[in-house]
């Protein structure tokens, strides 16, 4: 952030930047509180001087050893600005303040009934980032069950020995292949890997992640685990994918094997 980017904060709040001048600065403002705030405690400032032109300026001056007058001039000009042009102004400034992040309980009103610059009643803004309540399903919880359906070839597996299910979706990609993949009936805690077999034999480790104690998609935790890796190996060259668990000496053990 340059300092005439700071500087600009009044020829903004004025109206007099260019088009491009504008478009610069108020992708400056989005990212900068301080000019923001400044640009906020200038609102009623550019209401008062935002039908001033270049001969009332004049005048004001020639007035400036009488105080008398020049009150009776401020209420002139006052009464004869350009409401509409202002009100757009403000209307753009106090969007900015708003979505750029400055504040979440004031909003500027400007309207044909009341002066600008006056600010409304504060009023607490209700956050939409707050996480739902989780309620626990017995249901399958992998990508595309419940949702929209996911893009990629499908696979599914079941050991008959852990029990341990996937779903497995595979991507095309000029990379390789993107897997998006769901784990149930996972005990913990534990280490797991998934490992890419192709059909030349070589492996490749793609992810790895922890277990906690409750597992995952168990009659403790009914949701199921949901994760995304991707591999250099294009889907055909693929012979398997294994998902394995590892123990504290690095030692695996088979969890689910997924033929292709």
């Amino acid at each position: 952030m340059s300092r005439p980017d700071h500087m600009d904060v009044a020829a903004y709040a004025l109206g007099v930047l260019d088009e491009q001048d504008t478009e610069r600065f108020e992708e400056h403002l989005a990212a900068c509180w301080a000019c923001a705030a400044e640009l906020e405690t200038m609102v009623p400032v550019v209401g008062l001087l935002s039908g001033i032109d270049g001969e009332t300026m004049m005048a004001l001056e020639q007035t400036a050893t009488d105080p008398a007058l020049l009150d009776r001039t401020l209420v002139a000009v006052r009464a004869d600005r350009r409401r509409t042009r202002f009100r757009q102004l403000l209307a753009t400034a106090a969007a900015v303040v708003v979505f750029g992040g400055l504040t979440g309980f004031a909003f500027v009103s400007v309207t044909d009934d009341a002066p600008p610059g006056v600010l409304a009643d504060p009023t607490q803004s209700t956050s939409v980032n707050d996480p739902p309540t989780s309620v626990p399903s017995t249901a399958p919880t992998g990508p595309g069950i419940g949702g929209t359906e996911e893009e990629g070839d499908q696979v599914e597996a079941t050991d008959p020995t852990t029990g341990v299910q996937t779903t497995m979706f595979l991507v095309t990609r000029e990379y390789g292949t993107r897997v998006n993949f769901s784990l149930r009936k996972l005990p913990g805690p534990r280490t797991c890997r998934l490992v890419v077999v192709r059909k030349n034999s070589t492996t490749e480790v793609i992810s790895t992640w922890s277990v906690p104690e409750g597992g995952y998609g168990t009659s403790s935790r009914p949701q199921g685990l949901e994760l995304s890796a991707s591999t250099s190996a294009p889907v055909g060259d693929i012979k398997q994918f294994l998902v394995q668990s590892v123990d504290g000496n690095g030692v695996a053990s088979p969890l689910v094997t997924v033929p292709m």
